[in-house]
């Protein structure tokens, strides 16, 4: 009998600088601030789950409810992991964070990091998915008051109504793998300099010379529509959707997705 193995690697890079006027501008903090911070670590034989959701609104001046106020900003952040490995040898390690305050460049807002090891035994099988959402709608807002750096209201005085989503995630279904994903988000910010941003990240291999067996899939979908002026109408609608698949002995599956959104000033 053949052992047939398949590689898949792909890079999927969305960035959504979409001209002089055209962004998100993420939302300012809520005066009161939270932070909430995990850490897991399992070793077993048999049995292991893990279930984590997250769900955030935030609004400006507050939650949306249809329609949004003048300057009014509103997003949704959604995050949920269903893991479960049955009948094996597993290794489960993940770090987890959410941070309500407003983020600067190169800092998150939510960020999680996971590392399974699992080898069934017998009728053994791990499924594990991961999903990470970030839906972002504001109407027309003065660029003066949103952004530090003086270039952007020379550019523009006005940034446009926007209405942005972003979908990603992944599913593993496996009798032997070793499996690495993390996540992150900035949508929180005291002025929309540091631009709106995703991230996701995953790798799926074997041990040594021994493949993964089973199946994996990686996805961005996004829709992305933007205005012009600060009054005007729809002047740009961008759909996006990449799936990435391997199924069987796979010797390495590995994906990387990045977004941002923010006003381009030059």
């Amino acid at each position: 009998m053949k052992k047939f193995a398949f590689m898949a690697i792909a890079l999927a890079m969305l960035v959504a600088f979409t001209g002089m006027a055209m962004a998100d501008t993420g939302v300012n903090a809520v005066p009161e601030t939270q932070g909430i911070v995990t850490s897991t670590a399992i070793q077993a034989v048999g049995t292991v789950t893990e279930t984590d959701s997250v769900v955030w609104q935030l609004g400006y001046p507050n939650m949306a409810v249809p329609p949004l106020a003048d300057q009014g900003v509103n997003y949704i952040m959604s995050y949920t992991e269903g893991t479960i490995a049955d009948q094996g040898l597993v290794s489960y390690t993940k770090g987890q964070s959410l941070d309500t305050a407003n983020m600067v460049a190169g800092t998150n807002n939510f960020a999680t990091q996971k590392v399974v090891e699992f080898v069934g035994l017998d009728t053994g099988r791990m499924i594990s998915d991961e999903n990470m959402v970030l839906d972002g709608a504001g109407n027309g807002q003065t660029t003066s008051t949103k952004y530090i750096c003086p270039f952007a209201s020379a550019t523009t005085s006005t940034v446009p109504p926007f209405c942005n989503i972003i979908q990603v995630g992944s599913s593993a279904d496996v009798t032997l793998a070793s499996l690495t994903t993390s996540a992150d988000e900035r949508h929180v910010m005291a002025s929309g300099d540091p631009a709106v941003g995703v991230d996701y990240n995953i790798k799926m291999t074997g041990f040594g010379d021994i493949p993964a067996m089973g199946s994996a899939t990686a996805y961005i979908d996004a829709h992305l529509q933007e205005a012009r002026t600060g009054d005007g109408g729809k002047a740009e609608d961008v759909s996006y959707s990449e799936t990435s698949t391997a199924a069987g002995d796979i010797t390495l599956f590995q994906k990387a997705i990045s977004y941002q959104s923010g006003l381009r000033r030059y």
